[in-house]
């Protein structure tokens, strides 16, 4: 709630729409959260202001740092940019270029790395030894989880009778924050996370009670890539009713 007042001034309220043809389909009545007309075109942009939000005034021309497949990587250069931050992006070398020139057209200056959660997390290290910057995670960081949390604000405040929550599952931060939110407001609801077969990490890591390891960067999904984090992991446990996975024809149809 505290970072809902936060990033208020900065972040849309985005709709909730309705779909007459999947709600035919699934029988079902559906509700779209659409953090898609968000800000930079991503939810990222709530977690990421929010932190730039928290950067004491002191530490704000040392800017920040991150590592990203591109959402985040976006949203943290564009936040940062509203206060004259310098921003700093470790990127996958496979990462969708698309995405590589909106961050560098948003001011953030690129470091490439290999595919692998390690080699991300060594180099922003080394970033961070020459810059004196603050280090913004994508998704393990209780910043960027309360402020992706927003959204369960919004989605309940919309559709106060909610039964279920269906979130996107790559790292943990969206599905942490509105986890938390949506508990702690309606400890009835269901939340149910969605994620490729291709990256199941979080599905096994549910399943079997400790973190799985990063699956090949291979899924269509690209932004559904990363692992739990030890943030992300303890409340996905915990808070999370059931993960379920789809095929990658079934994302593409």
């Amino acid at each position: 709630q505290a970072a809902a007042q936060r990033i208020g001034p900065f972040v849309r309220r985005t709709p909730m729409l309705e779909c007459d043809t999947i709600a035919a389909r699934t029988g079902r009545q559906l509700h779209f959260k659409c953090e898609c007309m968000q800000r930079t075109g991503s939810f990222k942009y709530r977690g990421a202001t929010n932190a730039v939000r928290l950067i004491p005034e002191a530490e704000c021309g040392r800017g920040v740092v991150t590592h990203s497949s591109g959402n985040h990587g976006l949203a943290l250069a564009t936040a940062a940019a509203q206060r004259g931050m310098p921003v700093h992006v470790v990127m996958p070398a496979s990462a969708s270029p698309v995405k590589r020139q909106a961050i560098e057209r948003a001011g953030a200056v690129i470091h490439e790395c290999g595919p692998n959660a390690s080699e991300r997390e060594e180099l922003c290290a080394q970033v961070l030894a020459r810059t004196g910057g603050t280090f913004v995670p994508p998704y393990d960081h209780a910043w960027t989880i309360a402020g992706q949390g927003t959204i369960a604000l919004e989605m309940l405040d919309a559709v106060p009778d909610a039964g279920t929550l269906v979130i996107p599952v790559g790292g943990g931060g969206l599905i942490s924050g509105i986890a938390i939110a949506a508990k702690a407001l309606r400890p009835g609801i269901r939340v149910v996370g969605a994620e490729p077969e291709l990256a199941d990490d979080a599905a096994e890591s549910k399943r079997t009670g400790h973190i799985a390891a990063q699956r090949p960067p291979v899924t269509v999904a690209d932004g559904l890539r990363a692992p739990l984090g030890k943030l992300t992991f303890p409340i996905v446990r915990d808070l999370v009713d059931e993960i379920v996975t789809v095929s990658e024809q079934e994302i593409i149809d």
